[in-house]
């Protein structure tokens, strides 16, 4: 896969320059999937927020992701495709250009990651372009720390280890991620880090990590 893993998505002209890069194509001819499914493992989200990225809210952070003007776009929740059958599921997956994956609790999505076999189907499918959001990006590191773990369900903090880097995201947007609580977060990973804010992404393409910013960041380790 080639990914871009954000904070907040697409938020500005570096990051949807650095999405047309790896699509290879423009927004508007690309086929897209969203996959809500880390919201329902988070206490701030639900139905309605759900809603918001499947509607492409054009009045919300959405506009960032699902609102982008994709060529198509449609769901892919991975808490159903168990009992749905890859003979049904996979298909739509090989066809879509870009999987768009929202935030919520990077555990819970990493546990049907698996229990669905996405995880398993990933690694067949180089030009698929997986753009993240929070916990869409932070699902892709060996861990998140235990500073966001809020799925009551979750063994732990380990996660699918796609990259060797975790990601602090949302810098400086809420009261408690500030750069010093990035910073003891980091000590706790004990690994390779970023923290990053709205504005800036991951890009990372046959393992050649690329930081595109219009905004603040920081390495650890």
């Amino acid at each position: 896969m080639k990914l871009l893993l954000t904070s907040g998505g697409v938020t500005n002209p570096s990051i949807h320059t650095a999405l047309r890069e790896l699509l290879g194509k423009p927004v508007s001819e690309s086929r897209a999937l969203c996959i809500p499914t880390a919201q329902w493992g988070h206490p701030m989200c639900g139905p309605a927020s759900v809603r918001g990225l499947v509607a492409a809210d054009p009045a919300s952070d959405w506009r960032y992701l699902s609102g982008l003007g994709w060529g198509s776009l449609g769901v892919l929740e991975l808490t159903a495709l168990p009992s749905i059958g890859a003979q049904r599921w996979v298909p739509w997956v090989r066809e879509a250009d870009v999987l768009l994956v929202d935030g919520g609790d990077a555990t819970y999505l990493c546990h049907w990651m698996r229990e669905s076999g996405l995880a398993d189907l990933l690694p067949s499918l180089p030009d698929l372009v997986w753009v993240g959001v929070s916990a869409g990006s932070m699902v892709m590191a060996p861990r998140i720390g235990a500073y966001f773990v809020e799925w009551a369900a979750a063994p732990d903090d380990r996660t699918l280890g796609v990259v060797d880097f975790s990601i602090f995201p949302h810098l400086n947007l809420f009261p408690t991620n500030t750069p010093a609580d990035a910073q003891r977060w980091a000590a706790d990973i004990g690994g390779p880090a970023y923290a990053i804010d709205e504005q800036t992404a991951i890009k990372v393409v046959d393992g050649t990590v690329e930081v595109v910013s219009e905004g603040q960041w920081t390495r650890f380790g």
